[in-house]
């Protein structure tokens, strides 16, 4: 029991920065939607289309990508080889650079695609202004979430959030200023993002090299330079081929998801009354978002602490996490439950004054909460697959409970049946506990101690894998000794 008090201590201490962090992630993104709508109806719409196209083509793909560093660099520090976390960071950077060229790409011909897919001018017109303008942002979020991983796998998730915070509090004057101050309008609020990214980053840098100065162990806080030990080349080889085999299944396994979400909004749009139906996606999306928070921070935190387990060769520790991660995550499920049924006019009523759109929400919800119920616990599922190098399972896993089993289901019910977005948000609830169910059942059937194996193979031995392996080397020469003198 104290060693479940004891880890419990351990991720409470990860996941309440990291959740406070996506909390003030959240109010920006809800500032600028705000400064969006205070601008005007086709501001607001072309905002929406260009956010939701960004999300899809960029910034799903950009985190994605970089969750391939988590496994290396948690299980890295677990085994103390810092040299290969510096290096992992600074090919991960690499990867999403690279990423972020035919990205930028899309971004610019944003325009001419909407307008093949008929999709009204002037909506379409804002919406490629703002990607135009926030470009700049891609190139901050590849250096940002490496960043992130790489504080989070170190264990120092509070910097983050006081950098996160501090540049939210800037973010509120800077868009002002520029939207209405400056009259650059949606041009003006996708400035205000990339510079808000920017200040963070800025801040973030500033803070390592900082530690970098005062920590007693250089090595541990250099992530973009070159520790003595290590090679001064980026080269190419099988550590290329491990971290991109890694980033490729992490990506497609976060994509998978969030264009789901996207998927439902499509299809919100061919209902009866679709202005009620897709402004009631609207505010489903805004609540899922919300109460991600906090699955987000559990898995992330799990993530980093199997990983550092299997890295340090104590796959018993990293079974401990597991379990102690997944009854926090049935506990913060029965809170969004109880939330999405107790609250659900209060709740509506904040976004909307339309009986419709409230009429639609009230049934919705409590269907969201059954949603959270399985959600939570997969996505903590989920970060103890990835912390344990995994995340091929994942990407399988979603695939097939997304767009296999939630897919049909969710247009069988909404178009069949003419259950409509109900119908939609059934769609989701299978989805959701075919994913739990399989994930749950994956990590039950885990060796912990092949695990560990695999992880030593991957970043090298740990800490007590070396003890171990002395202790191993000891005791052979006690038996070596006892033959000798008995044969004397």
């Amino acid at each position: 029991m104290s060693e479940a008090v004891e880890e419990l201590k351990k991720l409470q201490d990860m996941a309440f920065p990291i959740t406070a962090m996506g909390l003030v992630s959240y109010l920006k993104s809800l500032i600028s939607v705000v400064c969006m709508g205070r601008l005007g109806q086709l501001e607001l719409a072309g905002g929406s289309l260009a956010v939701g196209f960004a999300n899809i083509t960029g910034y799903s793909i950009i985190s994605g990508l970089a969750l391939g560093m988590d496994p290396v660099c948690s299980q890295a520090f677990g085994s103390k080889n810092f040299p290969l976390v510096a290096l992992t960071l600074q090919r991960t950077i690499l990867i999403l650079l690279c990423a972020s060229i035919p990205i930028g790409v899309l971004w610019v011909n944003l325009e001419p695609l909407m307008l093949k897919l008929n999709q009204n001018p002037d909506i379409t017109r804002v919406a490629s202004l703002y990607c135009k303008f926030v470009l700049p942002d891609l190139f901050a979020n590849c250096l940002l979430q490496p960043l992130r991983i790489y504080l989070r796998s170190k264990g120092t998730p509070w910097p983050l959030m006081w950098c996160t915070l501090l540049a939210v509090v800037l973010h509120l004057p800077i868009t002002v200023f520029l939207a209405f101050n400056l009259h650059l309008g949606v041009p003006g609020i996708a400035m205000a993002t990339f510079i808000s990214n920017f200040n963070t980053l800025f801040f973030l840098l500033c803070y390592m090299f900082y530690a970098h100065r005062t920590a007693p162990d250089p090595s541990l806080c250099t992530p973009l330079t070159s520790p003595p030990s290590m090679p001064t080349t980026l080269g190419v080889g099988d550590e290329w081929g491990t971290l991109i085999r890694l980033a490729l299944p992490s990506c497609l396994a976060v994509c998978l998801e969030w264009w789901w979400y996207e998927f439902m909004t499509v299809l919100a749009g061919y209902f009866h009354k679709p202005h009620v139906t897709l402004a009631t996606s609207a505010i489903v999306i805004q609540t899922t978002s919300l109460m991600y928070t906090l699955p987000t921070a559990l898995s992330a935190s799990v993530s980093t602490r199997v990983g550092s387990e299997l890295g340090a060769g104590r796959p018993s520790e990293s079974r401990l996490a597991t379990m102690v991660a997944m009854v926090i995550a049935v506990l913060v499920s029965l809170v969004g439950f109880s939330w999405t049924n107790l609250g659900t006019r209060a709740w509506g009523r904040i976004f909307t004054q339309d009986s419709e759109v409230l009429e639609l929400t009230m049934k919705v919800l409590p269907i969201i909460g059954l949603c959270e119920l399985a959600n939570c616990p997969q996505t903590t599922g989920c970060g103890v697959l990835r912390g344990s190098a995994r995340p091929n399972i994942c990407a399988t896993i979603n695939f097939y409970a997304f767009y296999l089993v939630g897919t049909p289901v969710a247009i069988v019910l909404a178009f069949v049946l003419e259950l409509g977005f109900v119908g939609l948000c059934y769609g989701l609830l299978a989805a959701q506990v075919a994913c739990a169910l399989s994930i749950i059942t994956e990590i039950w059937k885990t060796n912990w101690d092949k695990e560990s194996m695999k992880a030593r193979d991957l970043v090298g031995g740990g800490v007590c894998a070396d003890e171990e392996d002395q202790s191993i080397k000891s005791g052979e020469e006690a038996e070596f000794l006892k033959e000798v003198v008995f044969q004397k």
